[in-house]
C-alpha cells in the first residue's frame, strides 16, 4: 500500500517490527551509507587544515557533495545492468553493493596513506572516486530497502536505516577524530576503512530481495515494444542500446507520471520543499552557537553527541508513529515541528549565551529532524514503482536535498545582511508550502481515492 497506508495496529505489534531480521539488516546498511560521509566532508575538511592546507582550497572541496545531488543520473544504470559474474553469484542488488563498498573501503584505505600536502591532486581525484562509490552504495541501499520489505514496514525500516546512518556519522566525525587526536590521521582513516566490513559482511550474509527480472521487465515495457516493431532496420547493438535506454531511463519518468497524471507535478514539488526549511539553515547553525559564545566543548557535547541521540529517538518515533496511524496523516505535523524548530533557533539567537536554551533548541531541532526524515523516507518509498526502485528514488531524494542546498550556499550572506533571529524567522516561513500540500495529499478525496486504487 502506497505512502504507508496502513491500519492502525497496537502500540505491541507496532514495536515488534523493529525484531524483524531486515531491520538488523537496515540498521548494519545504514551505517556504512552514513559511514564515509563526514570522512569525505568536514572530517576531511578538519585533517587538511591541520597539514597546513588553505582554508580557500579547502572550501572547494566542498564542492564534492554536488555527486550525491546528481546520483539519478547513473541510478538507471544500477537499477537495470548486471554485472558480470557477480550477479548470477550474489544477485543484481548484493552484487552493486559489494562492488560499492569495496570501493569504499580501498578508497578510505587510499585516503589514510596519502600525505594531502604533498599528494593533494591524488587526494582529490581518490576522494571524487570515493563519493561516487558511496553514493552509488546509496542508490543501491534505498532500492534494497524498499525491495526487501512490503510498504507497510517501509515507515519502520527507514527509522531504523536512519539510526544506523546517524551512528556511521557519529563515527565518522567524532570518531575518527579522537582516533586522529590519540594516534594519527592514517590509523583514524584505515579504522574506518576496516569499519566498511560491518556493510560488506551484512550484505553477503542476508538474501538478494526479490524483484522482477530486469530483461523481462523491459521487453515487456509498452514503449520498448513500440520501438521494436519499428526497428528492423537498425543495426543490432544499436537497437539493443536504445531499448535498453527506453527501459532503464525514459520508462521510469513515464511510469511516475503516468500513474500519477498531473498530480506528480504537485508531488516533485511537495518533495523539493518538504526539507527545505532544515536543510537551508544547517550551515548556519554551528556559527550562531560559535557567535553566541559557546566554546567548542559544549557545541560538540550538546549538539554533535546529545543531538545525534535525539536524531536517533526522533527516527525511532518517527517510525513507530507511521506503524501506528500510516505516513500520510503525519506528514504536515512533521513539517509543522521543523517550522517550530526553526523558530527556537531565532529565539536562541535572541536569548544570547543560554546553554539552556540551547539544550533546548538541539532537543527540538534534532527530534523534529529524525521524525521527519523517517516518515520522508518511507513516503518517498511509497511513491516508488518496484520495477524502478534505484532510479525514481535516486531522483526523489535528488529533488528534496538540491534546493535546500541551493539556498543554503546563500544563507551567509542572508544573515550577514538582516542577522540571525531574522533569517531563521525567514527560513521557518519556507516550510508553509510543505505544511499546505502535505494537508493537500493527506485529505484530498480524489488523490485519497487514487492512491487507494493503487494498493488495491
Amino acid at each position: 500500500m502506497p505512502f504507508g497506508l496502513t491500519h492502525e495496529r497496537s502500540w505491541r505489534t507496532t514495536l515488534t517490527l523493529y525484531r524483524r531480521p531486515e531491520m538488523l539488516t537496515m540498521l548494519f546498511l545504514g551505517f556504512s551509507s552514513g559511514l564515509p560521509f563526514l570522512l569525505l566532508f568536514s572530517t576531511l575538511f578538519a585533517r587538511l587544515r591541520m597539514s597546513g592546507v588553505e582554508v580557500a582550497t579547502i572550501g572547494y572541496f566542498s564542492w564534492i557533495g554536488v555527486i550525491y545531488s546528481i546520483k539519478f543520473l547513473w541510478a538507471p544504470v544500477v537499477d537495470r545492468l548486471r554485472l558480470p559474474l557477480l550477479s548470477r553469484l550474489l544477485g543484481h542488488r548484493r552484487s552493486w553493493l559489494v562492488v560499492a563498498q569495496l570501493g569504499i573501503l580501498a578508497g578510505l584505505a587510499a585516503l589514510a596513506l596519502l600525505n594531502p600536502t604533498a599528494h593533494l591532486g591524488i587526494l582529490v581525484v581518490i576522494t571524487l572516486a570515493v563519493a561516487f562509490a558511496a553514493a552509488t552504495q546509496d542508490i543501491t541501499i534505498d532500492a534494497y530497502r524498499i525491495e526487501s520489505a512490503s510498504d507497510d514496514l517501509q515507515a519502520a525500516m527507514a527509522s531504523i536505516y536512519v539510526i544506523g546512518y546517524r551512528g556511521g556519522l557519529l563515527v565518522a566525525g567524532a570518531g575518527a577524530l579522537a582516533l586522529a587526536g590519540a594516534f594519527s590521521w592514517q590509523v583514524a582513516y584505515l579504522c574506518m576503512a576496516a569499519l566498511m566490513l560491518i556493510g560488506l559482511i551484512t550484505v553477503l550474509v542476508r538474501p538478494e530481495p526479490a524483484r522482477s527480472p530486469t530483461r523481462a521487465a523491459i521487453l515487456q515495457e509498452p514503449r520498448v515494444r513500440a520501438f521494436i516493431r519499428t526497428s528492423h532496420d537498425m543495426p543490432r547493438p544499436m537497437r539493443r542500446l536504445i531499448v535498453w535506454l527506453i527501459g532503464a531511463v525514459v520508462c521510469p519518468f513515464t511510469d511516475f507520471f503516468g500513474r500519477y497524471g498531473l498530480r506528480a507535478l504537485a508531488l516533485l514539488a511537495f518533495i523539493g520543499v518538504f526539507r527545505i526549511s532544515d536543510l537551508s539553515m544547517a550551515a548556519m547553525a554551528n556559527p550562531l552557537y560559535i557567535d553566541l559564545g559557546f566554546s567548542t566543548e559544549q557545541i560538540g557535547v550538546v549538539s554533535g553527541i546529545f543531538g545525534v541521540f535525539m536524531t536517533l529517538l526522533g527516527g525511532l518515533i518517527g517510525g513507530a508513529l507511521a506503524g501506528r496511524y500510516g505516513v500520510r496523516p503525519l506528514l504536515w505535523i512533521a513539517a509543522i515541528a521543523i517550522a517550530l524548530a526553526n523558530l527556537l533557533f531565532s529565539a536562541l539567537a535572541l536569548s544570547g549565551h543560554s546553554l539552556i536554551m540551547m539544550v533546548v533548541t538541539i532537543t527540538a531541532d534534532n527530534l523534529a529532524g529524525g521524525i521527519a526524515s523517517a516518515l520522508f523516507i518511507a513516503f518517498l518509498s511509497g511513491l516508488t514503482s518496484r520495477a524502478y526502485t534505484a532510479t525514481q528514488y535516486a531522483l526523489f531524494s535528488s529533488i528534496m536535498t538540491l534546493p535546500g542546498k541551493l539556498i543554503g550556499g546563500f544563507s551567509g550572506k542572508i544573515v550577514s545582511s538582516i542577522g540571525y533571529p531574522q533569517f531563521f524567522v525567514v527560513v521557518a516561513l519556507l516550510s508553509i508550502p510543505a505544511i499546505l500540500l502535505a494537508l493537500w495529499i493527506w485529505r484530498d478525496p480524489k488523490f485519497h481515492h487514487n492512491i487507494e486504487d493503487q494498493a488495491e
